[in-house]
């Protein structure tokens, strides 16, 4: 169909200014992948002249911020599996439960997840934390970003659990497995994307959470990178641009490789199945 003048003019105009928005968002990005590779960098050099490594160099000799990326990892995947876990278990016996108000609990329970991690719980939660001898601590951090995401992890599980027909579990069963061998062989697999949903949106959350592990954290030995990107900042709280740029790149990379290993290993169907 041959388009009138009007009608092709619009389309140039539309397409010329969708790619003059995507070139305004795309120059940070350009700009924070080039200047870690240049020696002297500032806001309008995109391109490094000279190259150089020696960013890299200075920041790998940085024990802190070095020791920060295995305490991000740490608390992150502890976090994750802490969050998986439960909220699988919870979200399927929600759903397959026959509790009244139960749709009611998931809702009170999403609505106070924002608070529980939120700033305005810090004060309380500072207090619990240090009632039970857990400040300074891996642990505190990972059982506090579970309390926060958990309610909202169950509420993302419970949509997939309710999308499986309980005649799948009730099949099983009748021919000799048990509950749980119906939940481990039937349900699992097929919640499987849900379940990697959950694990990319809470590695995300931990990852670069900053406030929590700095209020719950004393000895440098237990920072995660959020807090340790500090060190690249003068005493007169200025930044010094090219670790910072070479830092945040490193610090970016695991988020990355997950994101690229989910959609090689899933795809972007996130489809799921049912073991014979």
């Amino acid at each position: 169909m041959r388009l009138s003048f009007p009608q092709l003019l619009a389309r140039i105009g539309f397409s010329a200014l969708a790619a003059i928005i995507g070139i305004l968002f795309a120059l940070p990005l350009i700009w924070f992948i080039f200047a870690p590779f240049n020696a002297r960098a500032e806001l309008g050099i995109a391109i490094p002249d000279p190259w150089t490594l020696q960013n890299f160099l200075t920041v790998f000799g940085n024990g802190f911020a070095m020791r920060g990326l295995l305490n991000s990892l740490i608390q992150s995947v502890g976090g994750v599996i802490l969050v998986a876990a439960a909220a699988t278990l919870a979200a399927y016996a929600l759903s397959r439960s026959s509790i009244p108000g139960k749709s009611i609990v998931t809702y009170v329970l999403l609505l106070f997840s924002s608070v529980v991690s939120g700033t305005a719980a810090m004060v309380p939660i500072f207090l619990i934390v240090s009632s039970v001898g857990l400040m300074d601590t891996h642990i505190a951090v990972i059982l506090v970003f579970a309390g926060g995401l958990l309610p909202t992890a169950m509420f993302i599980l419970r949509d997939f659990i309710d999308g499986i027909p309980k005649t799948y579990e009730e099949s099983a069963m009748v021919a000799g497995a048990s509950p749980v061998q119906a939940f481990f062989d039937v349900a699992l697999p097929v919640i499987r994307p849900g379940i990697v949903v959950v694990v990319v949106w809470a590695f995300v959350n931990i990852w670069g959470s900053f406030l929590i592990p700095f209020i719950l954290l004393r000895s440098d030995d237990l920072m995660p990178s959020s807090v340790a990107i500090y060190s690249f900042y003068s005493e007169a709280g200025t930044p010094i641009v090219t670790l910072l740029a070479a830092y945040s790149l490193i610090y970016s990379l695991p988020v990355v490789a997950l994101y690229l290993f989910v959609s090689w290993k899933f795809g972007f169907r996130f489809f799921g199945g049912i073991k014979a």
